[in-house]
C-alpha cells in the first residue's frame, strides 16, 4: 500500500479536512451508502459514511458525552430511551452507563455501519451486546409512526440533512417524536454547525417550535466536524435544560466523564453572539 494514504473530507465546496491514514480497516457499500473504517496516524480509528467524517476514537467522546448527558440529567428519571441512528454505538453505550435506565431501543437504517463498528471499532460499539440494547437495523422514521411505545428520552444521532438523514430533519418526523414521548419526555437531536449551516438550525428550530413548546440549541467543541464547534437542539414537553437541572445528580451518579461536567452543562447553552441573532426567537422559549 501506498505509505502516504490520506483520507481528506470535503465541505461544501470550499473547505477539506485531511488526516493521515495508517490502514483501510474496512471499505464496503451498502444499500444507503459508503461506509470506510480507517486507521489513522492523529486520531485512531475513523469512521465515515459517504466519505464524510462520523467518528474517531480520538474525539468520539465529546459527540457521545453531549448528546446523551444533557437530556439524561435533565430529565428525572429516564427509564426508557429511543436512540435514532447512531450505529457506532457510542451513544447507546453512554445511555447504558446510566443505571436508572431500564430499557434503551436503538433503531439504525444501515445495518452495514454497525457490522463494522462492532468488528473495528469496539471503542464505541462495546455495549451494542448489552442486555438492555433492543437494537434494530430498520428506518427511524418508520419505527416513530408505528410504535406505541413512549419514550422518556428520545435521541436522534443521524447524519446530515441528506441522503438517508433527510426525513429526519421534518415537521411530520417530529410530530411523531412528540406523539412517542412521555408527558415530560425530551428530545435532542444532531444539530449541524452554526458556523456553516445555521440556515439548517433555523429550519431544524423552527420544526421543533411548531410542535414543541420549549426549544433550545447547545453547542460542543470537537475535532474532526467542519469549524470544530457543532451544535445539538434540545426541545422538551415540560423540563428547562438549565433550571430543572440538578447538578447534585451528575455528582451522586458516580459516573466518570471526558467531556461532559455539570459546569458544562449549563455552559453549553450559552451560545456567541452571531448564533444568539441568528436564531433570534427561535430558542429557549416557554
Amino acid at each position: 500500500m501506498h505509505s502516504d494514504l490520506w483520507v481528506e473530507e470535503k465541505f461544501k465546496d470550499f473547505l477539506g479536512l485531511r488526516l493521515k491514514v495508517e490502514k483501510v480497516l474496512f471499505s464496503g457499500k451498502s444499500e444507503f451508502q459508503t461506509v470506510d473504517v480507517v486507521e489513522t496516524k492523529g486520531h485512531g480509528k475513523m469512521l465515515l459514511n459517504d466519505g464524510l467524517i462520523m467518528v474517531t476514537e480520538r474525539d468520539e467522546f465529546a459527540y457521545h458525552d453531549m448528546i446523551t448527558h444533557v437530556p439524561m440529567f435533565v430529565h428525572p428519571n429516564p427509564k426508557n430511551i429511543l436512540i435514532i441512528g447512531g450505529g457506532d454505538g457510542g451513544t447507546a453505550r453512554e445511555v447504558l452507563r446510566h443505571s436508572g435506565v431500564e430499557k434503551c431501543t436503538m433503531v439504525e437504517i444501515d445495518g452495514m455501519v454497525v457490522d463494522a463498528c462492532k468488528e473495528f471499532i469496539p471503542q464505541t460499539s462495546c455495549a451494542l451486546d448489552d442486555p438492555k440494547l433492543n437494537l434494530i437495523i430498520g428506518d427511524g422514521v418508520n419505527f416513530i409512526q408505528q410504535t406505541n411505545e413512549k419514550f422518556d428520552v428520545i435521541i436522534v444521532d443521524s447524519t446530515d440533512p441528506i441522503g438517508p438523514a433527510q426525513p429526519l430533519f421534518g415537521e411530520a418526523f417530529y410530530q411523531g417524536v412528540f406523539n412517542c414521548l412521555t408527558e415530560d419526555g425530551i428530545v435532542v437531536s444532531q444539530g449541524e454547525s452554526s458556523w456553516y449551516a445555521l440556515d439548517i438550525q433555523q429550519s431544524l428550530l423552527k420544526v421543533l417550535n411548531a410542535v414543541f413548546p420549549q426549544t433550545f440549541l447547545y453547542s460542543f467543541s470537537n475535532l474532526t466536524y467542519p469549524g470544530g464547534l457543532w451544535s445539538f437542539t434540545f426541545a422538551s414537553k415540560k423540563y428547562h435544560p438549565i433550571t430543572d437541572f440538578d447538578m447534585q445528580r451528575v455528582e451522586q451518579s458516580g459516573l466518570d466523564f471526558d467531556y461532559y461536567n455539570s459546569d458544562l452543562h449549563c455552559a453549553t447553552f450559552a451560545l456567541p453572539s452571531f448564533a444568539k441573532k441568528g436564531l433570534a426567537g427561535l430558542i429557549g422559549n416557554g
